[in-house]
């Protein structure tokens, strides 16, 4: 709304209103959060015991709020800020729950809201996929561009949540993999729109990340974890590129994906051996493997993202 009158200043004015609006709202909704149970088979996760779970709900509604606000907002962008809402409140619902959602009911809500999302930016843009570092457009059919995107979408959602295991790691991950979208999007974007949506999320995990640096004292949860991958997902389809997804999005990739991928093929096949001296996800291997501590696993993993999507962002 502000948009019109701010113009020049709205980029600072936007991400001023979004730190601002999550900061206070941790501050003083933690109290109103559920608490964590401690993850019984995660490395440490006994740590995780009594801290306030679910901030996403906190992180998401200051991401909306401040849109609102600042954005200059059409059908388009209020159907991709009520989807980042429904995936919120399903991942908070599971947070809250004392008896944790299954994976077909996350599944299947994922799926939906994934299909929503993409058929939206199919509508919108046309299919139009620009391989930016190839410097080459075509155009995909509609279903096959809201297939592959459905994918997509859904993919993201849960590689976030997988890597959300280590205090600031998915966190710190995400920050960097939506700034390389950022950057691309200032440079290409004919829609400032596109850019203000990445540029509030980025702010709103600043003021985040602060309680959830090791060692944390509030964790996002599902809440904030499966809307981040939401939108990561969504804002390299925006640009145009969603192949550029794989290397600014790598290490959450490797991180939370091997670990899907190994129990899907553990299903399929029975097998008892694959992957069978690997600990998924990968930040606990690196623990428990390999000895590192929180700190490092976190600093490692970020450093690596930050080298690939600066050389992506280069190279596009």
């Amino acid at each position: 709304m502000l948009f019109h009158f701010l113009q020049g200043s709205a980029f600072l004015i936007a991400g001023a209103a979004a730190f601002l609006l999550s900061l206070f709202g941790l501050i003083f909704g933690r109290r109103f959060l559920p608490k964590d149970q401690g993850r019984e088979f995660a490395v440490n996760g006994a740590l995780s015991k009594g801290k306030a779970r679910g901030a996403g709900l906190i992180l998401i509604l200051a991401l909306i709020a401040a849109s609102i606000l600042i954005m200059p907002l059409n059908a388009e962008y209020c159907i991709y800020l009520a989807a980042l809402f429904l995936e919120m409140l399903s991942g908070y619902f599971d947070d809250a729950s004392e008896k944790p959602w299954g994976e077909a009911i996350k599944g299947i809500l994922d799926l939906v809201i994934s299909i929503g999302v993409a058929t939206t930016v199919y509508v919108c843009h046309d299919g139009v996929v620009t391989l930016m570092i190839a410097d080459y457009s075509f155009t995909l059919p509609g279903w096959l561009y809201v297939l592959l995107g459905t994918i997509l979408i859904w993919v993201s959602i849960n590689v976030t949540n997988c890597a959300d295991g280590v205090d600031g790691l998915c966190t710190s991950l995400s920050m960097v993999t939506l700034a390389s979208a950022c950057i691309l999007l200032m440079r290409v974007s004919g829609d400032v729109r596109q850019t203000l949506l990445v540029w509030i999320m980025l702010f709103v995990l600043i003021a985040y990340l602060w309680f959830n640096c090791s060692p944390s004292s509030m964790l996002m949860g599902d809440a904030g974890s499966r809307s981040i991958g939401l939108l990561i997902a969504l804002a390299f389809m925006l640009l145009g590129d969603p192949f550029l997804f794989l290397p600014c999005a790598l290490l959450l990739i490797i991180d939370g994906g091997l670990g899907l991928f190994k129990l899907t093929v553990l299903r399929l096949t029975k097998s008892k051996t694959f992957m069978k001296n690997i600990r998924t996800p990968i930040h606990d291997h690196a623990r428990k493997n390999k000895g590192w501590s929180d700190t490092q696993v976190v600093t490692r993993f970020t450093l690596l993202q930050i080298l690939l999507s600066a050389a992506t962002v280069l190279l596009a």
